[in-house]
């Protein structure tokens, strides 16, 4: 039988074709990234094989680099070492072999990357260097004409920083000559995969094509197997292929490879593998299993010295004879499986005191030095093979070394995961101290601090903790207690909890009663001590140990603790600004001697968040722009501060008037939640189909995180009132309060934001009660529970507005002063609730605008002024808000008579709703045109088109609540004729009854104002 690689390529002429135009668009310097995900055995690498050898037909560069499966541990960057090792082999030519040679003396990063061993400082091994050097290597090997096609094959085993690098590529292309190509098993994808957010969001960049590639179809599979058979299968052969394989190629192809004896095997794949390769020697399939504890891939020489290890006797026939039955493939200096299920079938195939033994052959193998006199294998290979190995003093060493080197990487994941290994196997290595050159309090320590790095805060205070308790010694104990604190206070919702502040403070002055005087602990738990007392209000405490904390620092030359204890006293000192920044700008230096990446992170943070509070959003966006950088240099793309920027980032651009929908970028599980809410401001302003159900499924997660509540809340409050929830919306914003109230404070200062959205809700809930007619005859029973209604809102909205003011007076926002955006808000509440006593007060049923209250005018103009002087003054930005209060001014200026000024207000918010797409805006700003008959560009006068005269005076009558009987009595025609026109109307408005039909017409400007 042919085999698959001897065919032509079966179906599949889509994908090659969109394939080979990317790599023509790279050849033009139009760089691209292709996706090509499937199951196993679906044909991905039969594809790919297929377009490279036709990309290097048309004089491509192509490089195939692969990821690896080690299970819990991982080798940081490994594709993109392998990818620079070929290149500098001369993969894709003499010329870029010398550049990519040159660009790697010149980046330490780079050098370092490709030397296992080495160590070196961690501001040479700064992540950003070595994500920019992988991306520049890869430009300069691609060439007009000539592009480079790197192809990463099964990604689905990436680890996190490779995943990073791809991320980083895919953001920065720009024009170089490159096409880069990822395969990943679907099927190894779940929901809880960390490759699937990642492709998600490589999916939204323009330049990112996603190929699905599907099983064959019934024809499709009919010219497989033919092709594969070199004549048709009988019918009932097809059909037992057709139905066993589900159309999978690889699947299809092995049993057809098994023979007909196949068929009478239980179905599973394991079975059909073992049919086919019990047709191997013996020998050959002893070297087999050898291989496949490797994994997919090994290096020949690798293989050759564990098999002779492992009691193989002719290795050179039984590869010879694997490679000829197709079982391996040779790639470059590798021995490949054809299919990774095979080496998976094979592994499974082991005993387990085989599986040991060999593990332990190829452990003794990369322990052994190379010319170099480094070991042969990487530290994660080590650990992976000594644990597999059950050779647990080896494990224990290679995975501290492991650790070590990923540290020295910056990858904070991979590190966490070696440490904790470690971890679990000190008890069972008696000198696991001496081996690891610390004791277990140190492992546990630094196993916390790169959680903490790698944004995993619960997890870094377990370890910490554990570390803490495993300390008798009272000195060290109580040394240790500020790292604790620290850590605690990255938890978001650990300062929620009534005394645990207050507990915290108790501690680390306990522990100052035990530390010796100016000790590196002792001035460390001072700067803590600030922290912990500012939070709770007890500036003067926080000032006192801010100061000791930083006078001894600087005598004793201890950084970190010097930036920790100046970032404190920066934010006791916000209503200087100017100060407070200086002050901060000397504790990122601090922080960056003391190689203290997390307290850095928490000036850089500090530095944007000053900015940004005092109204000056270019510097703090410039800030904010320069600390992420900064992260991602330092590895710390999600570590808490890094959080905290992200959340400033997204409402930052939501105030500038940028609603554009973003991919967010690898969002671990610790962040999506609170990264979610932040982004419903923009999704609210949009009108986002699904923004309620995406608000209302944060609700489990409010007691986790009271910023959850407040953003995620907050921003459905919006949601519900543009839905016409408008009841659901107030009651919302109260239980938002009444929560954030026990958690945080009764008097935080967000409350006036969420009054005002409340009072609005109210006063549209108020509206929509007079527009639909929802009053009937005086003294009716109607009339009077909605007259009761009105009271009710219009005590609840008294009951806000002085909550929002209270606040404001009494909130004690850091600087004693409220901010640019607090007194824009609690301008548009007194607006707000105005515009609620206006709709109540106005007995005759029509909406705000047509009670004339100046004082409704007069409040609006001075919102919409606040807002756009706030603007002016401080380039504080809130566009959208802007332009939400000119339509609420345009509509109490037509209550006021102004019409040329109404018209002049609405075609400004008009104009700036849909140049931000915030669609719900646009829509009632041009409602609100078509029922005033104002003269919008865009917005069609209304016209009674609609309805007949007859059928408009009835409407207008049933607006007014009048029934059937009283609206006969009015136009002098009989109730039958009445009801008539009524149905007649219903049926054009398309409503079910005579509330909606006033609704509907209200909102198609079909009722004057």
């Amino acid at each position: 039988m042919r085999r698959s690689t001897t065919i032509p390529l079966v179906s599949r002429q889509e994908q090659v074709a969109s394939l080979l135009l990317a790599v023509g668009r790279a050849s033009a310097g139009r760089p691209g990234f292709v996706l090509v995900g499937g199951d196993a055995g679906v044909g991905k690498t039969r594809l790919i094989s297929h377009v490279a050898q036709a990309a290097e037909q048309a004089r491509a560069n192509v490089v195939v680099v692969h990821c690896v499966d080690l299970g819990q541990v991982g080798i940081p960057y490994l594709p993109f070492t392998e990818a620079l090792t070929q290149l500098q082999a001369g993969a894709a030519g003499p010329d870029a072999a010398a550049r990519v040679a040159e660009l790697v003396a010149e980046r330490p990063a780079l050098w370092r990357l490709l030397e296992p061993g080495g160590t070196g400082d961690a501001e040479h091994d700064e992540r950003l260097q070595l994500f920019e050097g992988i991306g520049r290597s890869l430009a300069l090997s691609g060439a007009p004409e000539h592009p480079l096609v790197l192809v990463i094959e099964d990604v689905h085993w990436a680890d996190a920083s490779t995943r990073d690098v791809l991320r980083f590529l895919a953001a920065r292309a720009r024009s170089e000559n490159v096409l880069v190509v990822v395969t990943y098993r679907s099927d190894d994808v779940d929901r809880r995969h960390p490759l699937r957010p990642l492709l998600a969001e490589l999916s939204r960049l323009e330049h990112v094509e996603r190929i699905d590639l599907q099983p064959f179809d019934e024809d499709e599979l009919r010219e497989f197997t033919t092709a594969l058979a070199g004549r048709p299968l009988a019918p009932a052969g097809f059909a037992e292929v057709l139905d066993r394989s589900e159309g999978n190629a690889f699947f299809a192809e092995e049993l057809l490879d098994a023979g007909p004896d196949s068929a009478s095997l239980p179905w599973t794949l394991t079975e059909v593998l073992r049919t086919r390769l019990e047709r191997l020697d013996p020998e050959v399939q002893q070297v087999l299993r050898i291989a496949s504890v490797a994994g997919r891939r090994v290096r020949e020489e690798l293989l050759r010295a564990a098999a002779a290890r492992s009691g193989a006797l002719d290795v050179d026939t039984a590869l010879r004879e694997a490679v000829t039955a197709q079982v391996l493939v040779v790639s470059g200096t590798h021995l490949e499986f054809r299919h990774a299920l095979l080496a998976e079938a094979l592994y499974a195939d082991l005993l387990p005191g085989e599986r040991s033994a060999v593990h332990r052959a190829y452990l003794a193998v990369i322990e052994q030095n190379g010319p170099d006199g480094m070991p042969i294998g990487s530290a994660a290979e080590r650990a992976h093979h000594a644990f597999e190995g059950h050779d647990l003093p080896a494990a224990l060493s290679a995975s501290r070394d492991a650790a070590l080197r990923a540290r020295e990487l910056l990858a904070p994941e991979e590190e966490l995961r070696h440490w904790e290994q470690v971890l679990a196997l000190w008890e069972s290595v008696p000198d696991a101290e001496e081996r690891t050159g610390r004791d277990r309090v140190a492992v546990a320590l630094l196993a916390g601090e790169a959680a903490a790095r790698a944004g995993d805060p619960n997890r870094a205070v377990k370890l910490t903790q554990r570390a803490v308790d495993g300390v008798d010694d009272p000195v060290r104990r109580a040394g240790l207690e500020h790292v604790l604190v620290h850590r605690y206070l990255d938890l978001p919702d650990w300062d929620e909890v009534p005394g645990r502040l207050e507990a915290a403070v108790v501690d680390l002055r306990t522990a100052l009663e035990v530390l010796p005087e100016r000790s590196p602990d002792r001035i460390w738990t001072n700067a803590l001590l600030a922290r912990v007392t500012m939070i709770i209000d007890r500036d003067d405490d926080a000032r006192a140990h801010a100061a000791c904390a930083i006078e001894e620092a600087r005598e004793t030359g201890q950084s970190g603790a010097l930036a920790d204890a100046l970032s404190t006293l920066a934010v006791l000192d916000v209503a200087d600004p100017d100060r407070a920044a200086a002050l901060l700008d000397e504790a990122r230096t601090a922080a960056t001697d003391a190689g203290d990446v997390l307290t850095e992170m928490r000036a850089l943070y500090n530095a944007a968040a000053n900015r940004f509070y005092a109204g000056e959003l270019a510097p703090a966006e410039q800030r904010v722009g320069h600390a992420l950088a900064r992260a991602e240099e330092l590895g710390l793309a999600w570590s808490t501060y890094t959080v905290n920027l992200r959340l400033l980032q997204e409402i930052m651009l939501y105030f500038r008037g940028d609603l554009t929908p973003r991919p967010i970028e690898g969002v671990p599980a610790t962040s999506k939640q609170v990264m979610d809410a932040s982004r419903l401001y923009a999704a609210v302003a949009r009108g986002d189909d699904d923004v309620i159900a995406r608000g209302e499924a944060l609700f489990d997660h409010w007691k986790s995180d009271g910023m959850i509540a407040l953003l995620g809340g907050g921003c459905l409050v919006d949601a519900l009132t543009w839905a016409g929830r408008y009841d659901d919306a107030a009651a919302l914003a109260e239980r938002i309060t009444s929560h954030l109230g026990e958690v945080w404070s009764e008097l935080f200062l967000a409350r006036i934001w969420l009054s005002a959205l409340a009072i609005a809700a109210l006063a549209d809930a108020a509206e929509a009660d007079r527009s639909a007619g929802r009053v009937g005859a005086p003294g009716s029973a109607a009339a009077t529970a909605v007259e009761a209604r009105a009271a009710e809102r219009l005590d609840r909205g008294d009951s806000l507005l002085a909550i929002a003011r209270e606040t404001a007076d009494r909130g004690r926002p850091r600087g004693g002063v409220l901010g640019p955006e607090g007194r824009a808000w609690l301008q548009r509440t007194a607006a707000e609730n105005a515009r609620l006593h206006a709709v109540v007060g106005n007995t005759q049923g029509a909406t705000a605008a047509e009670s004339g209250d100046p004082t409704s005018a007069a409040l609006w103009r001075e919102a919409a002024a606040t807002w756009q002087d706030t603007v002016n003054a401080f380039d504080f930005g809130y566009r959208y808000e802007v332009a939400r209060s000119r339509y609420r001014w345009a509509e109490a200026l037509l209550g006021a008579g102004e019409r040329e000024a109404a018209e002049v207000e609405a075609a400004e918010a008009l104009s700036e709703a849909e140049e931000m797409g915030a669609k719900p805006l646009a829509d009632a700003v041009r409602a609100l045109a078509r029922r005033a008959r104002l003269d919008l560009p865009g917005v069609r006068r209304a016209t009674a088109s609609t309805l007949t005269e007859r059928e408009e005076e009835v409407l207008g009558l049933v607006a007014q609540g009048l029934s059937n009987r009283q609206i006969g009595e009015r136009l002098f025609i009989s109730t039958k004729t009445v009801s008539v026109h009524v149905s007649n109307l219903l049926a054009k408005l398309g409503a079910s009854g005579r509330a909606e039909a006033v609704s509907l017409a209200h909102q198609r400007g079909l009722l004057e104002v």
